[in-house]
């Protein structure tokens, strides 16, 4: 932990649909942020920069939209950084933001993420063949099928374990107001019955293409020492990074992912995170994704992760509720998925989750990954203050 202490004072999200066609670009980022600085109470004198993140340019068409969005983010005349990571962006905006505060730099910072899908097609900017490098076929499902089937080889797991995630996940986003897919009556028939895509994906075990956009302000000890509410405090951050192909990479439980969990928790002096965390916002932007996380993560160190997801424990009443908020299943702006993650995970320990707040959550896991399962980001916020 360094000298400085930092803390979520606000987080602010819009509401996430296939096409937000109310608002502009410029807009969509307004609503979030307006919304952040709201519940964080301050105004937009208070903020000393902005971080903004967004997945590849080609989403949008838009390249480098950070220039001339400067005026809707408030940044004419403060510091303003751009950072991007593939789908692990939102996370990793989160930690620079956050790293800003801890090295003593600024006071407060917004860190905000968008996506506006609808301007584009994410799917087919992820399908190009670049030169000299391997196509990618069919956007993230063509690539990532295969690691979830090799997975269930792997890990002997049953076929209905990603339907359990789906029907869970989606219930879980029926409670949050801000969800883009809401379905309180999915059920393991109806997921099992919906079109194959990528075998072994299902249709209702894969994320939406939304538009949407999220923003926090983070802090210092002194501004959290002014929030008039409750705040979440940054207990420990990383980041890790791998080539998307080598020799001897196991793409189904990356070895950057594996190690910035450990660095996480040895950070935060997390013995045992399965009984030491109370929620776990992770990246799953297919069902299949949960077993797999938790396995790399460290949640699930002496059984396979599909063990834990069949057996309850990540249910919203279980020994570690994932996804209470939905996740990346239920609400899917690229860009600002990873943010949302990390958002979310603020909310629970500062008792702002609503409908879909976990009773006694004291710490909670942000998570987030992109590119080829190569980037990875994530911090654990707490409601005490770190020593």
């Amino acid at each position: 932990m360094s000298a400085h202490r930092a803390a979520v004072l606000g987080t602010g999200q819009t509401h996430h649909r296939t096409k937000r066609t109310d608002v502009s670009m410029p807009g969509l980022i307004r609503e979030a942020i307006d919304r952040a600085l709201a519940d964080a109470q301050v105004e937009w004198k208070d903020i000393d920069a902005v971080v903004i993140g967004k997945a590849p340019d080609l989403f949008e068409g838009v390249m480098m939209p950070e220039l001339f969005l400067a005026d809707s983010l408030g940044a004419v005349g403060k510091p303003l950084l751009r950072v991007h990571t593939a789908g692990s962006v939102g996370g990793s905006t989160s930690i620079v933001a956050a790293t800003q505060v801890m090295a003593g730099v600024h006071r407060r910072v917004l860190a905000v993420a968008f996506e506006k899908q609808s301007e584009s097609n994410a799917m087919w900017g992820l399908s190009i063949a670049p030169p000299f490098s391997m196509p990618v076929g069919a956007g993230a499902g063509g690539y990532f099928a295969p690691h979830v089937r090799a997975y269930i080889q792997r890990s002997g797991a049953p076929e209905h374990i990603g339907a359990m995630v789906a029907v869970k996940d989606r219930r879980n986003g029926a409670l949050n107001p801000y969800a883009h897919l809401r379905q309180p009556d999915i059920t393991m028939e109806s997921v099992q019955a919906s079109q194959m895509l990528w075998d072994p994906i299902r249709y209702d075990e894969t994320c939406p293409s939304s538009d949407g956009a999220c923003a926090m302000v983070i802090g210092d000890e002194a501004a959290a020492a002014a929030a008039s509410g409750s705040v979440a405090w940054v207990h420990a951050m990383a980041m890790r990074t791998e080539p998307t192909t080598f020799a001897g990479r196991d793409q189904v439980n990356p070895q950057a992912g594996r190690d910035a969990a450990a660095a996480l928790w040895r950070a935060a002096g997390i013995d045992d995170p399965l009984r030491e965390v109370d929620a776990a916002e992770i990246y799953v932007p297919f069902s299949w994704f949960e077993p797999m996380w938790l396995e790399n993560l460290g949640f699930a160190r002496d059984t396979p992760g599909w063990k834990l997801t069949e057996a309850g424990v990540t249910e919203r009443n279980g020994e570690l509720p994932v996804n209470p908020s939905g996740g990346v299943l239920c609400s899917n702006p690229i860009g600002a998925s990873g943010m949302l993650r990390f958002a979310e995970a603020a909310k629970q320990v500062m008792g702002r989750a609503g409908d879909y707040q976990i009773d006694g959550a004291r710490k909670a896991l942000g998570h987030a990954y992109g590119g080829g399962s190569q980037y990875f980001a994530m911090w654990l916020v707490g409601a005490d203050k770190p020593e």
